[in-house]
């Protein structure tokens, strides 16, 4: 293999700072052990919202009243994409039953988690995508209580757009609260919601800590870092739709990292010619985050050949890879790493992150070697039975002793044996002891 980095990141991903790790750490004891108080003093101090936290069916009606018909035609439209594909998905986990020994019946079901928790990021953007793909795809699932949080804005609370998505999407409950304050007022089952089995959602660098603290008393959906996106370009792909998509990537924030990977010299240039102008036309807070993560995390790299290229994605592993090169069938075949995989120019991450309907709650930071992007099986367990007629049990039960004593535990041994001196007792059997 031979690799060319004609732009390497001068930066790698940040370490957490265990300063923000002892604070989420403080924060989450303190609303443990003081409940609301603790919450909405954080949320006045942290948000400046000192209105309610939870929010009305009214204000939810006031919220899609003032909005477009054209912004909830295009709403609706996006849930109805991730629905469709969300209820495909749940359509290839089936239930199944086999008779492993004659008499000795084992299986397995799928039962969803009874609650979840999904949060939804505010700042910079209003984050419709996020609530349309977390919250729709737990009522898929079947999830019975769904909470969400939202960070408020000053005075406003929540944007009408993120309240009318997430009542089109079935929350049960929606609270005016972010941070590691929103986080745990759903972790620990505050202002009148269940505690919740599962949390979901993209976040700042709290959000995630603080899931990641809470991770084991609950389940969350991934442990995320700054988004990242790479794209697999050769001579057939256009260098301004390469450009574009790479730099719209890399507004998502300062330490987004983007990659280009390329057989072709003439295509890389032109994509570092064609960045900083592209940059520069977004608007100002865009460009400067844009502008940030070009400089200090964005890669080139020139390879010989496609297995080259394929070999350099999968071991970045990225969170987004679009392949915009000939002969697509042969890219979906070899792939091997990526959250979730754009195929052609015709289409673009965007299409992914808004409204195509692939969830884009996905893996970052390389973890797409082991994990795939939220959907219906996060929100789902497979769990096993088992059960058995007498005779069934017979070879079962003597194979379970003798390894059991084996292993030197003779409590599990006996388990079996009672049952075979109470259902065989006339038969004698060779249990290891």
């Amino acid at each position: 293999m031979s690799i060319e980095y004609i732009k390497k990141a001068s930066r790698s991903e940040e370490i957490l700072d265990p300063q923000l790790s002892q604070r989420v750490r403080e924060m989450l004891s303190e609303i443990k052990n003081v409940g609301e108080e603790a919450v909405i003093r954080f949320s006045g101090e942290l948000d400046s919202w000192n209105g309610d936290v939870v929010v009305t069916s009214n204000e939810i009606a006031q919220a899609t009243e003032r909005l477009s018909k054209k912004v909830k035609d295009d709403i609706r439209f996006a849930h109805d994409n991730i629905t469709r594909f969300a209820e495909a998905q749940k359509n290839t986990i089936s239930e199944c039953s086999l008779e492993i020994t004659p008499g000795f019946e084992v299986g397995q079901k799928n039962i969803p988690v009874s609650s979840a928790g999904c949060y939804v990021p505010g700042g910079r953007y209003s984050h419709i995508a996020s609530a349309l793909m977390t919250v729709t795809t737990a009522r898929v699932a079947g999830v019975n209580d769904i909470i969400a949080c939202s960070p408020p804005k000053p005075s406003a609370g929540i944007s009408d757009e993120v309240l009318f998505t997430l009542d089109l999407c079935g929350a049960n409950t929606i609270l005016n609260l972010g941070g590691v304050q929103g986080v745990a007022a759903m972790a620990y089952g505050l202002f009148g919601v269940p505690k919740v089995d599962l949390l979901v959602g993209p976040g700042n660098q709290y959000v995630a800590e603080a899931k990641r603290q809470l991770f084991g008393q609950i389940g969350i959906d991934m442990f995320a870092g700054p988004t990242d996106s790479l794209v697999i370009a050769d001579n057939t792909a256009d260098p301004l739709f390469v450009a574009t998509d790479l730099v719209g990537q890399a507004e998502h924030g300062y330490n987004s990292p983007v990659w280009l990977v390329t057989n072709d010299r003439k295509l890389a240039n032109n994509v570092l010619e064609l960045a900083p102008t592209l940059i520069s036309e977004l608007p100002e807070n865009n460009a400067k985050n844009a502008r940030l993560a070009w400089q200090d995390y964005a890669e080139v790299i020139l390879c010989d050949s496609r297995e080259e290229m394929a070999s350099v994605a999968d071991d970045y592993a990225p969170e987004h890879l679009h392949v915009q090169a000939s002969d697509l069938d042969w890219w979906l075949q070899r792939l091997r790493a990526y959250g979730s995989l754009f195929l052609g120019e015709e289409t673009t991450v965007p299409y992914g992150d808004k409204a195509a309907g692939p969830n884009h709650v996905l893996p970052t930071s390389g973890a797409a070697k082991y994990t795939g992007g939220l959907s219906v099986h996060k929100y789902m367990k497979t769990v096993t039975w088992q059960r058995s007629t007498q005779q069934g049990s017979k070879e079962i039960a003597q194979a379970t002793a003798r390894i059991s004593r084996l292993e030197g535990m003779e409590g599990h041994a006996k388990s079996a044996d009672v049952r075979l001196k109470k259902y065989f007792p006339d038969e004698q059997f060779d249990l290891g002891k």
